[in-house]
């Protein structure tokens, strides 16, 4: 039996059998027929629910191929300090915060960045102290990459001119040798760790809040990189019906082992949760100029980034992984890093070889590739690597690539180059270090302009552009390819999930300019309206 027919719409199939249609049949979660209005109509029997689209466009389910979904629903509750013009805008919402709790409590925040600022300089714990005498604060830098905190925050955790920076991290200091209140990179864990956490019921109450606007945005999944508690709270939703989004869990590198130990392997789980590959750090981000790089940043002499994870260590993880079943995806942003990752990935493909195990069954991935070396740029085509990479970092981090990368920013933020090459390309959000609303990446992927049409009417280095089609494709097919579910994903046909969105105009006829305008009516997952917007 057909259980629901849309139809008099205006369907993008990305199918290259039928690309465009007017009408979708669907039962039990999957797609039944696509075609036009009369054929599909035909179909339908007594129990047949029809809608009429009234001309409407839908595209297939939007999947964002990289965020952080525990930090993004946490976020929603924290003090917002997102891309604030000033520095005091940032102090002033954490005295306001203050004043609503009870002296010790903590106060924590995210989305700072200096490169929004005038003076461009990190801030400090004395900038803080004055208003939060007795409250330890700490706040994430938009990258994720360092922290900012008071005197109460080193106070309660300990960190003092005596505290050795750990290997991979750094901790800000004043000529003394005291913490100035900045952390870099795996030095953040010192005050991280410190920190009282929600419980698994309280992260899941948060994910639920996020989970209602990813759906308005047009998100039908994500593969997510956060740890081991956003998983128990995501089988928790799951195991009470609430979960509405399908999910890629990969595993950081600390938690692997145990994956290992019980045999898990790449793909394990089902179409709502399921298991992604092995996750590492090879290096920093931009914006604290921690990006390990192969030549120094502009105007620091003596600064080439920090190397996260050792190159050796990196190599033996992802040979363990491989040979247990799992790909790896690796974080990596700076150009050596880069060259590292790919270095690692070159070795292992050969281990595979020896042992029968075809490219499209490791799914290897870098994550971000913000800046290849111009000697490296073919090498993801021919290791087969696929490239996870955010198109709105490239508008957010414009001002800072050109500060800090000069003449070398031409080969950063590059989707364009890897889609020359035939590379498989995810695209994805970051989020929370941008939000993870679609439409507002794919308008900087073609554009590649900010919202307010900065830095000009071309668009940063304007030859990066890439079309709306091929923005919606690494949404969509990339993603899913990523994950192994591209005979369910990514496409709007016969025996595919019933992941579709409703737009309220048609992506591919407006002008770029327009695209931001465009707005997601409803959201379908699994045959199910999870948000109806302006149909309901």
């Amino acid at each position: 039996m057909i259980e629901r027919i849309l139809y008099n719409g205006n369907i993008i199939t990305q199918d290259e059998k039928e690309k465009r249609a007017s009408a979708v049949a669907i039962s039990n979660g999957r797609i039944i027929a696509v075609g036009m209005d009369d054929d599909i109509l035909e179909l339908a029997t007594a129990g047949t629910k029809k809608e009429n689209l009234e001309g409407q466009t839908i595209i297939p389910g939007l999947i964002d191929a990289h965020l952080h979904w525990q930090w993004t629903a946490r976020s929603l509750t924290e003090v917002d300090v997102f891309e604030v013009p000033d520095k005091q805008v940032a102090v002033q919402r954490v005295a306001e915060r203050v004043a609503m709790v009870v002296p010790g409590e903590w106060i924590t925040g995210h989305g700072w960045s200096q490169a929004f600022w005038k003076d461009d300089s990190f801030p400090s714990a004395a900038d803080l102290d004055p208003i939060s005498p007795n409250n330890p604060v700490y706040l994430r830098a938009k990258s994720g990459h360092a922290i900012w905190v008071n005197t109460a925050a080193l106070q309660v955790t300990g960190v003092t001119a005596n505290t050795p920076d750990p290997e991979g991290g750094h901790i800000g200091r004043d000529e003394s040798g005291n913490p100035t209140g900045i952390l870099f990179e795996n030095a953040i864990d010192l005050i991280f760790s410190k920190i009282p956490h929600p419980s698994v019921e309280e992260i899941s109450m948060q994910m639920k809040a996020a989970q209602k606007l990813a759906l308005a945005s047009g998100l039908t999944g994500f593969h997510d990189f956060d740890g081991p508690v956003c998983f128990q709270a995501l089988q928790l939703m799951r195991e009470r019906g609430e979960l509405a989004l399908r999910v890629v869990k990969n595993i950081n590198d600390p938690h692997i082992k145990h994956a290992h130990a019980l045999g898990i392997r790449w793909g394990f789980g089902d179409d709502w949760i399921r298991i992604g590959g092995l996750k590492i750090f090879a290096d920093g981000a931009l914006g604290p100029r921690t990006a390990l790089m192969v030549d120094h940043y502009e105007g620091e002499p003596d600064n080439y980034g920090i190397r996260v994870t050792d190159k050796e260590d990196m190599l033996q993880w992802v040979k363990t992984a491989t040979l247990a079943g799992m790909p790896s995806t690796i974080h990596a942003i700076g150009d050596l890093a880069v060259r590292d990752v790919l270095d690692v990935y070159e070795a292992v493909r050969k281990v595979e070889a020896a042992h029968g195990i075809k490219p499209e069954q490791r799914r290897h991935r870098i994550e971000h590739v913000q800046i290849i070396h111009p000697a490296d740029k073919h090498r993801l085509a021919e290791l087969k690597i696929i490239a996870s990479m955010q198109p709105i970092h490239a508008t957010s981090d414009y001002i800072m690539a050109d500060k800090h990368w000069g003449a070398r920013s031409e080969l950063a933020y590059n989707p364009r180059l890897q889609l020359d090459q035939g590379v498989m390309v995810a695209f994805g959000s970051d989020s929370p270090i941008d939000p993870f609303d679609p439409i507002p990446n794919i308008y900087a992927a073609v554009t590649r302009r900010r919202t307010d049409g900065t830095p000009n009417e071309a668009g940063w280095y304007p030859q990066n552009k890439i079309t709306v089609a091929e923005a919606l494709r690494g949404f969509t097919i990339g993603a899913a390819y990523a994950a192994g579910t591209e005979d369910r994903q990514g496409k709007i046909a016969p025996g595919y999930l019933a992941d579709l969105v409703v737009l309220d105009q048609d992506i591919f006829k407006i002008p770029a300019d327009e695209l931001l305008e465009t707005k997601v009516m409803a959201t379908m997952v699994g045959g199910k309206w999870r948000y109806e917007g302006v149909m309901s």
